[in-house]
């Protein structure tokens, strides 16, 4: 009876207390994150420290709780051990009691998407459901795009490797190094960082960032067209 009562608690939203549930669990995940970004703050005073250290004690003591009461009520264990959220709950305690070095506080952010549920969001299903469509409609396209980008940015950094490492060796080290660049350039970023100083290098960075322009612009063409052509499942 008690584990009934838990398990409507904690897997349903239609209840008083299952929405403060939710909403508290939601909300000790944003302080989490909080807390976490505050500690990346260089020279911080160490009773600020320590108390971000209390209060991580606290929600990750009832981040396990709520784990386990998952785990417990789940009517296929494995399948939630094994599921997106299972996953996801479990990583973003896990390092605490392993002291793995590894911090993967962050990683809580995707539990953040049970506000779907909370928040009834999922009302505009038929919304995403016509993103989904329109992905599926382009699914090819998007394939071949993808693999002549890739094969567009190997050959960037090929070009570029040969017109600026005599003239900046350190930069320009290797075709894997002229990949940042690559990447850089074609995506029109331009981070500054590493930037050809040669007229060929010029030149070419000039055509790259023309065929930049076109690699960003062609897929959202793509999938504008789909979406505004892929017809709603009622009509």
């Amino acid at each position: 009876m008690i584990l009934k009562v838990i398990k409507n608690i904690i897997e349903q939203n239609d209840t008083k207390s299952a929405k403060i549930f939710d909403f508290t669990i939601q909300a000790l995940i944003i302080i989490s994150l909080i807390s976490f970004s505050i500690e990346t703050i260089p020279d911080l005073n160490e009773t600020l420290r320590k108390s971000l250290k209390i209060l991580e004690i606290i929600t990750i003591t009832i981040f396990t709780f709520e784990y386990i009461l998952r785990l417990i009520v789940s009517d296929r264990k494995l399948k939630f051990i094994f599921s997106f959220y299972g996953i996801v709950d479990l990583l973003a305690i896990l390092p605490f009691y392993v002291s793995s070095g590894i911090d993967l506080r962050s990683i809580r952010v995707f539990r953040l998407f049970r506000l779907f549920r909370a928040l009834k969001l999922f009302r505009y299903s038929d919304a995403i459901n016509r993103f989904g469509r329109a992905f599926k409609q382009i699914k090819e396209e998007l394939i071949l795009f993808l693999f002549a980008t890739c094969f567009l940015l190997f050959i960037s950094a090929v070009g570029i490797y040969y017109f600026e490492n005599p003239a900046q060796p350190e930069q320009f080290k290797s075709v894997f190094h002229c990949l940042w660049w690559a990447v850089a350039t074609l995506t029109t970023v331009g981070y500054g960082d590493i930037y050809p100083i040669t007229v060929g290098g010029k030149i070419f960075t000039f055509v790259m960032l023309i065929i930049g322009l076109g690699i960003i612009a062609v897929p959202t063409g793509l999938f504008a067209s789909a979406l505004t052509s892929t017809p709603d499942e009622d009509e």
